[in-house]
């Protein structure tokens, strides 16, 4: 199971962390992700970070303002999102993927397991 949260209502220009919990799977087996998906839009990728985390990769609208990181021994993934815009605004989710394709990580029918989803809300 993958829990995010972190989620909140922010001032444009402003920041929050996000950070997703993983129990009963072995975290640093896994690729993870973060998504997001704004009200009447598809779910789109963000980016992820590799399993032993040296390496990221990010969507281009977020390059430069956001950050993922991890934390294996606590099973833990963050995003850091600075410099908030209103566009950020949507519901954001961590999904785990195990496949050893990098061409897989920003496609949503590659991962295995996704978290529910926390609310992201950036004002103007």
């Amino acid at each position: 199971q993958l829990q995010a949260s972190g989620g909140g209502l922010v001032q444009a220009g402003g920041s929050l962390r996000l950070s997703c919990a993983a129990s009963g799977l072995t975290f640093s087996n896994y690729v993870m992700g973060w998504f997001r998906q704004a009200p009447g839009k598809e779910r789109e990728f963000v980016g992820y970070i590799s399993w032993n985390g040296r390496s990221t990769d990010y969507v281009d609208f977020v390059k430069g303002r956001f950050t993922i990181s991890r934390e294996n021994a606590k099973n833990t993934v963050y995003l850091q999102m600075n410099s908030l815009e209103p566009e950020d605004t949507a519901v954001y989710y961590c999904a785990a993927n195990r496949s050893p394709y990098s061409a897989y990580y920003s496609r949503l029918d590659k991962y295995d397991y996704w978290g529910q989803g926390t609310q992201v809300t950036v004002s103007s």
